[in-house]
């Protein structure tokens, strides 16, 4: 690996943050990418992937005990849990091993990137205060996010390096095997539901179609979560990071049905982690018919992401303008990061 300016250790690296937090690192041309995750990747040019468990202490110890040259850690790992209160343990673990290992070691540390999600507002309890601020009081425990930072916060005392907080909404991005990808749920249900001939239904809460939502782009994030790192203003600060604008459901999904030719009709509540359970075979036929990716159904959509996102039958969405007021001023049209998007699991012969 050439040396580099900086060193990034990316936690999480195959995920639809972390793939293209290192894709964006590698662009700017002065950083060497360690990514971390349980299936590792294939080593390129000042990027190294290193495959290990993060909730064994002593894996971790092990796999990481030599990056002693760590000048920043972004932090985007995730185990998902059946209830809140379940994915404490496994989520602070795991970034506890990871900082209780590289933070002794890797003298030249300046910065500790966490990222979050608006679970830190309640969020995903039910109708919470919008637009959301990062000063906003928190609520009852269990929530693993504020765990997490306080873990980073009480750790950082006296210390030379500093942290941030991102708290983006959902993640627009094409990263596959993903428990949290939007967009791809998106994509196979409209191209299964125009194989079976019919028009595309938003299967959510029917509250749910005309509420304000938002979106955070991967590659939008990726910018944010970079500039906030290297800035010194931003130390030890939250911020809320979104594509900048607001849409409902209303006026989006019908031109996702007509991205996809077909045509759209009223809204019918369906749980798609059940309606969908069934669709392997014909999903496989689709792989074959389109000379597809023979990426693994089970695998390819989270259906219970989806239906968890259909189900928001209140407004969702943040105040961004902090990061602004800090001087990250870029932003993106949420319907062109959902066409882009299908544009590319197209050309990757995910969707056909």
């Amino acid at each position: 690996m050439t040396t580099n300016k900086n060193t990034a250790l990316v936690v999480g690296a195959n995920g639809v943050i972390g793939t293209n937090l290192i894709h964006h690192l590698l662009s700017i041309g002065n950083w060497s990418v360690i990514g971390l995750s349980r299936r590792g990747g294939e080593n390129a040019s000042n990027l190294e992937y290193i495959s290990v468990d993060l909730l064994d202490a002593e894996d971790s110890q092990k796999k990481l005990s030599h990056l002693d040259n760590i000048t920043h850690i972004f932090y985007a790992a995730y185990q998902d849990r059946p209830s809140w209160a379940e994915l404490v343990e496994p989520n602070l673990t795991m970034l506890q091993n990871v900082v209780n290992t590289i933070e002794p070691l890797a003298k030249n540390l300046q910065h500790i990137s966490l990222m979050q999600g608006y679970k830190v507002y309640g969020a995903h309890l039910g109708p919470f205060k919008t637009p959301a601020k990062e000063s906003d009081a928190g609520h009852m425990p269990p929530e693993f996010n504020i765990d997490q930072q306080d873990f980073l916060e009480k750790k950082q005392q006296g210390k030379n390096w500093n942290w941030t907080a991102i708290r983006p909404s959902v993640v627009g991005g094409t990263a596959l095997e993903n428990p949290m990808n939007l967009a791809l749920v998106i994509a196979v249900y409209a191209s299964i539901s125009k194989e079976l001939n019919l028009p595309l239904r938003f299967p959510g809460k029917p509250g749910a179609y005309d509420k304000l939502m938002e979106m955070t782009d991967a590659g939008l994030l990726a910018k944010a979560t970079v500039w906030a790192a290297t800035n010194l203003q931003c130390a030890n600060q939250a911020f809320n990071i979104t594509n900048g604008d607001l849409f409902r459901w209303t006026e989006l999904w019908p031109k996702i049905a007509a991205y996809f030719n077909i045509p759209v009709a009223p809204p019918l509540q369906m749980q798609l982690q059940t309606i969908m359970a069934d669709k392997k075979g014909l999903w496989e036929n689709i792989q074959k018919k389109y000379n597809l990716e023979k990426h693994n159904y089970e695998k390819l959509s989270s259906w219970g992401f989806g239906d968890f996102v259909f189900s928001w039958d209140y407004d969702f969405f943040a105040d961004g303008s902090k990061a602004r007021r800090f001087g990250f001023h870029e932003f993106i049209d949420t319907e062109d990061m959902f066409f882009t998007l299908f544009d590319q699991l197209r050309q990757e012969k995910i969707i056909p």
